[in-house]
């Protein structure tokens, strides 16, 4: 039996790594946690006893977290041995690790093939390091120590560098977007190749790599150093078990305790995320891309909230008969979907810099929606509002799930009118699964993949310049009008995107500043240039363009959906066929295309649930959504439901500005009490979210 001063040596001893690295992560955590709180994107004010709250409940999830990390660490230690390498032992095991090698090898079906992927290769990699390394340490004992201190030094630098990175990491997303991890840290790891080379042309990331590489190698040669010792008395197998026993009982508290801390409510979504770890809010992203609305989130009947929300229309139905007063016409129509392209960033919205000057005075000649909100924060969202015409439903967007094709589109229409269709995009569509939902829907493509090199000017990661696109569409259009038929296409820019670069010498800006300025104002530019070639074409006369962005630059706010973030501009323009007008009512992304086909006198079938706007039985409101709230906002209400079942109303009261009043339109969002809520609008809220996700799931949305 261990004596208990012996018991309490070994556990000082054994814990010291550990030790070492968890107040290196916490102190590191914290940091970052400070820098959170004074971030000029963090809007909310903090007194000094909630900054303490927030670093407390904070440094609780740290200390909860790190444990959770450290299996591999404890792993590490429990497999290190001396007896392992003696007769007939070590040789037993070396032969074991040849023979799995070989199998991985040379046998075509093997069980790791079978996962698909480079699984097999990562296991072919390890086992042969593992057997170089095992018969190393095996034939020349009198260098096992020294080799098995460098793969010490190794485990623990690794570790730190993971701390390290984590940190720089959380950092640059909440630089980004105002939040820990969350969805798009999953897209994001799924997109290599566009993260990668967004990083690589967005930062500067040598300096940065290098600065980590200094801080990671700095820290592992101290706690090195201060806990080498541990490698010369090992423990047997006894003492492994009892720390073995210790850390199960530690990590099952660490799990148990971190389902509540990561649940404790906040007064708003700043708070939440800075005492938030960002590894946890990861975990459930990943395990979370697609929620069931019926599991979440609020409910009524279901026919109840199927009637609810079609009484909006003249027919209270699903699919509804469209039939128009005046003659159909078949003009072409080119829908231009702008990335990140917020309502402040033009000057009728109150921007002083003059990075729109042509969207400016495009939308003095067009049909100017003044108040009109994007469904999302993703460009998936955006193309899903205006090809589905639907509100945003919980989790991934319909354009990134299986069940995504054979949909009731904006481009089944047009190519039942016989209209070509196509969707533009100047980066590979293969990203965020555009291809795999755009030609599943009847759409052509053309992308990056269909420009010769000598088409392209300047490229980024995210795909070829603007004004290379604006070329390739000029193009694509001409051949499409000379086949007779009228076309329908569907173009998402590109380059007003982190690293916001760009061609030099054609604003202004120079390209390689980065500047998000910058990147507006050259796809304005580029916009321009896309007009200044389309009014030399034959068909322009006879051609009806929208202008739209997908969404705000910017989602993070002081509440779950803050409305500034996701108003967005968007007009209609055709000379001598739209009259220069603004319509200042509260409308949605969904709404644009069904207003567009009501311009157009079409006669169709119906299953979209925006609206036309100019209908007498039009009702002003707008979905808003992240991947879990949902919103609606209506006669100065903003409604959100959220999982588990919650339901938030904010009073909205406009805030006066020096703009023309139909661009003024600035809300105060105040919390409301259950007892105060607005019964109908919330009954209103669920019935159509729950009426979407009812629909999509039993694919009565399909054509």
């Amino acid at each position: 039996m261990l004596k208990p001063n012996i018991l309490s040596s070994m556990f000082s001893q054994k814990i010291k790594p550990f030790l070492y690295l968890g107040v290196f992560y916490l102190s590191l955590s914290l940091i970052v946690r400070l820098v959170f709180i004074f971030h000029p994107i963090t809007t909310a004010s903090f007194g000094v006893f909630e900054i303490l709250k927030i670093l407390l409940i904070g440094a609780v999830n740290d200390a909860l977290v790190f444990v959770l990390t450290c299996p591999f660490l404890a792993l590490y230690f429990l497999f290190l041995s001396n007896s392992k390498y003696q007769k007939p032992y070590g040789q037993i095991i070396l032969g074991v690790l040849v023979l799995l090698f070989l199998y991985i090898l040379l046998i075509p079906n093997n069980i790791f093939k079978q996962y698909g992927g480079s699984i097999a290769e990562i296991a072919l990699a390890f086992i042969g390091l593992k057997i170089v390394l095992f018969g190393l340490m095996l034939f020349l004992p009198e260098k096992r120590l020294k080799i098995r201190n460098i793969l010490y030094f190794i485990t623990i630098f690794l570790y730190v560098l993971l701390i390290v990175f984590n940190a720089v990491s959380e950092y640059f997303f909440y630089n980004e977007f105002g939040l820990r991890y969350n969805f798009i840290a999953v897209d994001y790891l799924i997109y290599t190749n566009e993260v990668i080379g967004n990083i690589m042309e967005s930062y500067p990331v040598i300096p940065l790599f290098l600065g980590i590489f200094a801080i990671a190698v700095s820290i592992s040669i101290f706690i090195y150093k201060k806990t080498e010792t541990e490698l010369l008395d090992l423990p047997n197998l006894k003492q492994k078990l009892i720390l073995l026993a210790s850390f199960i009982v530690l990590f099952a508290i660490s799990l148990f305790g971190l389902s509540f801390t990561t649940n404790i409510k906040s007064p708003n979504v700043f708070e939440g995320e800075i005492q938030a770890n960002g590894l946890p809010k990861f975990y459930w992203a990943f395990t979370h891309n697609e929620l069931d609305y019926f599991q979440f989130y609020p409910e009524i009947d279901q026919k109840e909230a199927e009637k609810n929300f079609l009484s909006q229309f003249p027919e209270p139905f699903l699919k509804r008969n469209i039939v128009a007063e005046q003659p159909e016409l078949k003009k072409n129509v080119v829908l231009i979907s702008i990335e990140s392209l917020s309502a402040d960033f033009m000057e009728h919205y109150g921007n002083t810099q003059k990075i729109t000057p042509f969207l400016d005075s495009l939308a003095d000649h067009s049909l100017m929606f003044t108040d009109l909100y994007a469904t999302g924060n993703r460009t998936v969202r955006g193309l899903e509002a205006l090809t589905l015409c639907i509100p945003p439903t919980a989790g991934e967007s319909v354009i990134k799930r299986e069940n995504n094709k054979n949909k009731f589109t904006t481009g089944s229409i047009f190519k039942s009118k016989g209209y070509d269709v196509k969707f533009l995009y100047g980066g590979y569509s293969y990203f965020d699964n555009m291809q795999d939902f755009f030609a599943g829907n009847g759409y052509g493509i053309v992308d990056r993949n269909n420009f010769k090199p000598e088409e392209i000017t300047f490229a980024n990661v995210w795909g070829v310049a603007d004004e290379d696109m604006a070329k390739k569409a000029i193009q694509t259009m001409n051949t499409e009008a000379k086949s007779g038929k009228p076309f329908f296409n569907h173009w998402m820019t590109v380059s007003n995107h982190r690293p916001f670069t760009y061609p030099n010498g054609k604003i202004d800006i120079p390209g390689d500043a980065k500047s998000r300025e910058g990147g507006v104002k050259y796809t304005d530019y580029s916009l321009r240039r896309f007009f200044e070639m389309a009014r030399k074409q034959d068909w322009y006369k006879n051609t009806v363009f929208v202008i739209i962005a997908d969404h705000c630059a910017s989602s993070a706010g002081d509440t779950e959906l803050p409305m500034d973030k996701y108003r967005i501009p968007a007009f209609i323009f055709s000379e001598g066929f739209i009259q220069p007008q603004k319509f200042t009512k509260t409308m949605s992304q969904i709404d644009v295309m069904p207003t567009l086909f009501g311009l157009l006198n079409f006669n169709y079938q119906s299953k979209f649930l925006g609206q036309d706007i100019f209908k007498k039985e039009f009702q002003p409101k707008a979905y808003i959504a992240t991947y879990q709230d949902l919103g609606f906002i209506k006669d100065n209400y903003l409604t959100v439901i959220s999982p588990p079942k919650k339901v938030k109303q904010y009073a909205l009261t406009q805030q006066k500005g020096n703009l023309k009043p139909e661009f003024n339109i600035y809300f105060d969002e105040k919390s409301l009490k259950k007892q105060d809520q607005n019964k109908k609008i919330v009954d209103e809220t669920i019935s159509a979210y729950q009426s979407t996700s009812y629909w999509l799931k039993t694919n009565m949305l399909n054509r």
